[in-house]
């Protein structure tokens, strides 16, 4: 759209449908004329996206949560027999942390230059590349036999996964309208959690694998859950559409896809980071066509878009309980009188709540526009239930696990709303990617590393109290950022409404 944030506040409506309009010519001499379509053709197109889209990209994520999260699993796998991975690559608790967080650091480094690609590359192409080749390094990770190449591994493993998530997210930018992507997201997010709750299963399974073919268990682990990924990558290559301009959408149903999206939609035929399109409802352009833009353009527009800092910092805060509870949610249900094998299985049940919550709460959030009321109520019940959890007894054992399940419910909610929140302020194709990226980055990168640290091996008889109140005080933050936020964008909606010449129409910030 265009490079300075304050002169794409004012364009085109927000809350009301518009169901006809004309498409950009664009690079690719993509052109559609003025068309109508009814609110049931709108409808049928999305179900047809939704049934190609949404079940790829959830299952690329959860074979992405799978590989990563595995580690948590491996760490406390037979430990009773010590043939758990923390015993047999002799590495103390504070060394298998570093190697938990070296990961991090590669997530966080490769996120921004991984969504660029997946722009220049196409997203088929770039996804199943990272797919391939995190599978691989997942099976490799079931080769290590000392720390040193355990935390190089999880460094390689970090950086080939930085790019998916930031990339579905900025991918469902490209098919979706904005009241559209939070639920969207919330599937894919689920996933993970559908992960984590499989996870918890197969480990429990794999368990009883322990010394066959000379291996143990943990190796096995990784071994059969990193072998999927690399097969299904040949899959995700072939299978996987685009964009609408080029994909399984023909005739009507194209021309529908790309008006409906002429607007809110990031466009399949713009640069990534050099040209945006134009037409006559957005900018006062006789020329009504392309506008050359510099290549750094979007980006120093993007970085200097102060209000997506508050979108980074409330991200920063949601990573801290996302990452304790991928990592360390085996060794919490440890602590709650759970042992080895018993504590995988007892891993299911907060995940499995967590999954259906982010859908009923992503949709609601997105149906009634209030995405920050809902991050800020589901980030204070998550802080509730670790609030709780960490003033309990430690023997309270059964209280403590449902606190457990109430923090983990919360936790995850929060997070398919915020990113919903953010692609739908954020107007160009070029902005939309880099924003999404520096959020993840910020958010699942830098900010899911303190998450590393809070559960402490030594407080495990006490309850893992640390733990508990990081997390806690953490999601109160976010309850607070989220709401403040709100004040910012309400604000700039009354202002955007009292510049507004009699009669013209402007596209509010979304709430």
């Amino acid at each position: 759209m265009t490079t300075n944030s304050t002169k794409h506040e004012a364009v085109v409506p927000d809350e009301k449908a518009d169901l006809s309009g004309e498409l950009e010519s664009g690079p690719t001499n993509e052109y559609t004329p003025s068309i109508t379509y009814t609110p049931a053709e709108e409808r049928a197109l999305v179900w047809k996206q939704d049934r190609i889209i949404i079940p790829l990209s959830a299952g690329i994520y959860f074979l992405c949560y799978l590989d990563r999260s595995n580690i948590g699993n491996a760490k406390i796998l037979n430990s009773s027999t010590k043939n758990d991975m923390q015993t047999e690559t002799h590495a103390t608790p504070y060394q298998f942390n570093i190697a938990l967080m070296i990961f991090l650091i590669g997530y966080a480094l490769f996120e921004v230059p991984s969504n660029i690609l997946l722009k220049k590359l196409r997203p088929s192409r770039w996804l199943a590349v990272l797919m391939f080749s995190w599978g691989a390094i997942t099976v490799g990770l079931g080769g290590v036999r000392n720390f040193e190449s355990m935390a190089a591994v999880r460094f390689l493993l970090g950086a080939a996964e930085a790019g998916l998530f930031p990339g579905l997210v900025y991918y469902l930018t490209f098919w979706y309208k904005a009241d559209e992507r939070s639920v969207r997201v919330a599937f894919i997010l689920a996933s993970a959690t559908l992960a984590g709750a499989f996870g918890g299963a197969i480990a429990y399974g794999i368990g009883h694998m322990n010394g066959a073919g000379g291996l143990s268990a943990w190796r096995w682990l990784f071994i059969i859950e990193g072998a999927p990924s690399c097969i299904s990558a040949l899959f995700v290559w072939f299978v996987l559409p685009d964009y609408p301009e080029k994909s399984f959408l023909k005739g009507r149903d194209r021309e529908i896809a790309l008006a409906r999206l002429r607007v809110e939609g990031s466009k399949g035929s713009s640069s990534s980071m050099t040209l945006v399109l134009a037409s006559s409802p957005l900018f006062p352009n006789p020329a009504n066509g392309i506008l050359p833009q510099n290549r750094w353009a979007d980006a120093k527009s993007t970085l200097t878009d102060w209000r997506l800092y508050g979108h980074y910092l409330i991200y920063f805060g949601v990573g801290v309980p996302f990452s304790s509870l991928s990592l360390f949610t085996p060794s919490i249900t440890a602590g709650l009188n759970y042992r080895d094998l018993q504590a995988q299985l007892m891993t299911v049940p907060p995940y499995a709540v967590a999954y259906v919550t982010q859908i009923i709460v992503s949709y609601s959030a997105d149906k009634f526009n209030a995405r920050a009321l809902h991050t800020a109520l589901f980030a204070l019940i998550g802080a509730i239930g670790f609030m709780a959890s960490a003033a309990l007894p430690p023997d309270a054992y059964l209280q403590r696990y449902g606190c457990l399940i109430l923090g983990a419910a919360g936790a995850f909610a929060c997070i398919p709303p915020m990113l919903g929140w953010l692609t739908s302020n954020v107007y160009s194709t070029a902005s939309v990617g880099l924003a999404v990226a520096l959020n993840v980055s910020f958010g699942a990168g830098l900010g899911q590393i303190p998450g590393v640290w809070i559960y402490k091996a030594d407080e495990a008889t006490r309850g893992f109290p640390t733990g508990h109140w990081t997390n806690a005080g953490m999601l109160l933050f976010v309850a607070v950022g989220s709401l403040l936020l709100r004040v910012v964008y309400g604000y700039k909606n009354r202002r955007l409404l009292r510049d507004a010449a009699p009669g013209q129409e402007v596209r509010l910030f979304k709430l």
